[in-house]
Parts: C-alpha cells; structure tokens; sequence
C-alpha cells in the first residue's frame, strides 16, 4: 500500500484529478503567468531528486516522445535503467511515467503520486497555491527515477524554458524542430519559439539541434554559446544519411559526429522516424560521450515500438492510428501514406499508355481536432484529395472542437482544391470507426489522425474488441 495520505491507486487519481490541469485548458482564463516558483519549491521540499541521475532533455515541436522512447531503448541496451516523463499519454496516466519504457504498475503510480501529496501543503504554504496537475506529475516522475534509474529522459510539456520539467540541468539538450505550434502562447514567432524550446539548454551541456532552418539554428547556437555548452546539428554533425522503406519498416544509415551506423532496420514508418531515430542515436551518444556498439544500436532500434504514431492496427480494413496533430505532423502523415500503402500515388503515376491500374483501396479519414489548433490548416497539409470519405469526431476532452465545426473546416478545404470527399460529422468516437470501416470495406484503409486524444481513444477501441 501506498505511505502517506493516499491509500490506492483511484485515491490516488482523485487526488490527481483535484488539480488545475493546463493541458486542459491551455491558454484559458485559468492559466496564469509562467513561473517555475511551485515546481522548484516542490524540488527542494524533496531532497532535489532531479539532481540525482543525469539526464536526457527532450523539446521540440513534433517527434519529442517518439525520440525519447527511442533513447530510452538504446540506453537500455547500453546497460542503463532509464527512467522516461512523457505526456500526454496514450492509454492510461500510467503511461507518463516509465522505467525501460514500461509503465509504473498501478500501486508504484500510487505510491509515486502519493510521495508528492505529503509534501504538497508545504509547497502551498510558501507558494500560496497548489502544485499544477502537470507540476505534481513531473515531481513525482523527478522523485521516483531518484531510486529507480541510471538516467532519466525527460519530455518537454511545452515550450521549454518556462515548462515544469526545467529544473534539471541535463548533460544533453535535445531540440527536435522548431514549428508552428502553441503560437498564442509561446510565440507569436517561430523566433520566440525558438529561443523558448532553446531556455533548456543547460550549461555545459551538449546541445543537439535537428532543426535546419538557418535563422531559427542561430537562436539555438546564440543560446548555447551563451550556456557554455555544444551545438551538433543536423546535417551538419549528424544526420540520415540513406534510407531505404522496408517490409515493416526502414533501412537507414545514420551519421553522428563520432562516425557512421550504417543498414539499421528501424521499424518505424517514414522519414521523419528515421530523422527521429538519428537523433536519438546522436543524443545517446552525446550523453555516453563515444560511440555506441554497432549491433547494440542495431539490437535497440530494432524492438522499439510507437503507439498512435503510424501504428497500423487492425486490417481488413487496414486501420492506421496516428497523433499527428498540426501542419507538420500531417505534412509527415500524407507523405508516409504514400510511402508505405500508397495512399494517392497511383493515379498520379499512370499514363495514357500504361495497362489499366488496379482501383485503389477505400480511403477514410477520421480526423478530431482540438482548440486552439486549426483544422483547416491540418488538412491543406494531409490533401484530403486521397480520401474517398472523411468522417469529423470529438474526444471526450475539454478542448475538443465540436464535429461538426471540424466537418465545416473539412468541407471548405476540400471545395477550396476542387476536391469532393464525403463528409460526415459522427460525435462518437466509436460509432465513427465503425462508420469508417463499413465505408472502407474489407480492402479499405482507415486513418485516425488530427488529435493524439481522438487517436488514443480510437486505439482503446479497437484493442477491446474481439479479433
């Protein structure tokens, strides 16, 4: 049983749950200026446990928790217990807090949240409020790795210098791009958000950058010079340097400033898993100061596993769950469609002369969104022209837009490219996937995607129901 106030594990949420939640909100009235006052309170009432095991530290506008489970799985195969906060998570709470990518069991998660309620009031007596929900979950992520890991690998909330996570000096600084995303709150400039996501960068640090944008990495180089730590960028000091799609994934040769890794099979879809997939090898690397065996490289990335991030899983039809979310995830979403089921790429290719192509599959398309990003944006960057239907939904989370505002954004889209798919509006997640599937057909492919909650809940779905 859990010490201290909390006595199991739905006690335990409860208590959780009672907190402010910003994910929820996100830019609402209830969100207040940035500080990390409570966060480095809460830090010093518990011994400073982030200073206890060195660390890994993650931002970036997309591929931060695909790179961090990837670390995690190659420091393992190194021979480290690495601990991993991610967020938001995919099935359960749980999922936020991982050791060897495994999350805690319900009475670990317990006891770790309940380490934090004991120490709470102190916290609240000298900050005069509580812990935010995302505050109590880093500590308590913090506070566990102190006795259970070699190394931690921390994602980034938001932003970077200002997220709750920031109170760790990690001996590597990973920014994994710098995009269009939480403008309204970390930008309003690609600039600003630079130098946000670079106010990680601790000193003496090593920072990798995957960014290529030549005015954004001089923000990133400006602030590492000025931490006294080390820039490796992409395409500069590392990269990918071939890749090649594969049944099940892709054979990529990866290039770090300590040498090359050449034909590791990734099984991962699309060239932003292999850049992903780069930058993890890089930062493990940095953090090791040296380069990795190649068979145990080879050894990790090999197992690694995604979840809602291209997982194909059902068939008949196919069914593809990806957490694509904004402009660039949906950029990367259309052009792995393409690579790997040849979504929209067939018509495009024939000729007058050539023999009468098979038709293709049923496509169908069930996008969610949630406030404050723009649905419409989402699909000029997916083309909804390789979709046969697209069916609006809603999770069942706070800052859901509404089906059928989701339908209206759809449908201007595709009139604005001369495109006509069908569109329905079915607030359901469940009833939309089976709507879905009964429109695909047995040869048809379904792709969840626009919301990581709509995602994640259309998984739970389809992994309760019977094979």
């Amino acid at each position: 049983m859990p010490a201290g106030p909390l006595s199991d594990y739905e006690t335990a949420l409860d208590w959780l749950d009672s907190h402010i939640d910003l994910e929820r909100l996100l830019g609402g009235p209830e969100a207040t200026a940035p500080t990390l006052d409570r966060m480095w309170t809460l830090m010093g009432v518990l011994g400073d446990p982030q200073d206890s095991v060195p660390a890994i530290h993650i931002t970036g506008t997309n591929g931060k928790g695909s790179t961090a489970r990837l670390s995690v799985a190659l420091l393992g195969a190194c021979g480290l217990t690495a601990g991993s906060y991610t967020s938001p998570h995919i099935e359960r709470v749980n999922d936020r807090i991982t050791v060897a990518n495994e999350p805690l069991d319900d009475e670990s998660f317990a006891l770790a949240i309940s380490e934090i309620a004991v120490f709470e009031p102190m916290v609240t007596d000298r900050c005069g409020e509580r812990p935010n929900y995302f505050e109590v979950m880093a500590a308590a992520a913090y506070n566990w790795f102190a006795s259970t890991a070699h190394v931690n690998v921390i994602e980034v909330g938001m932003g970077g210098r200002w997220d709750a996570t920031n109170v760790v000096d990690a001996a590597v600084a990973v920014i994994t791009n710098i995009g269009a995303d939480h403008l309204e709150i970390i930008g309003p400039t690609l600039a600003d958000v630079a130098r946000e996501k670079a106010g990680i960068i601790a000193p003496g640090a090593t920072a990798v950058c995957g960014e290529t944008a030549p005015d954004l990495v001089d923000i990133v180089e400006r602030a590492t010079s000025e931490a006294g730590a080390e820039l490796w960028r992409r395409g500069v000091d590392w990269d990918v340097a071939t890749r090649q799609p594969a049944v099940g994934g892709q054979l990529v040769t990866i290039v770090t400033p300590f040498g090359e890794h050449s034909d590791l099979f990734v099984p991962l879809h699309g060239v932003h898993q292999a850049v992903n997939a780069a930058c993890a090898v890089c930062s493990v690397e940095a953090f090791f100061g040296r380069s990795l065996d190649h068979d145990v490289v080879g050894a990790a990335l090999a197992d690694v596993t995604l979840p809602a991030r291209f997982e194909i899983v059902g068939s008949r039809p196919t069914v593809v769950i990806d957490g694509a979310h904004n402009p660039a995830g949906a950029a990367s979403l259309r052009d792995t469609l393409a690579e790997t089921l040849s979504i929209g790429t067939r018509a495009a290719s024939g000729s007058d002369d050539a023999a009468p192509a098979p038709p293709e599959p049923v496509g169908v398309l069930i996008i969610g969104a949630n406030k404050p990003h723009d649905p419409a944006a989402f699909c000029e960057a997916l083309d909804l022209g390789v979709f046969d239907a697209v069916v609006a939904t809603a999770a069942a989370w706070p800052r859901a837009m509404a089906p059928d505002d989701v339908a209206a954004a759809v449908e201007s889209v595709a009139a604005g490219l001369g495109q006509n798919p069908e569109v329905v509006s079915i607030s359901d997640v469940g009833e939309a996937v089976r709507w879905a599937q009964d429109r695909a057909g047995t040869q048809g492919i379904v792709v969840v995607s626009g919301s990581l909650y709509v995602a994640a809940e259309a998984r739970r779905l389809l992994e309760s129901r019977p094979h």
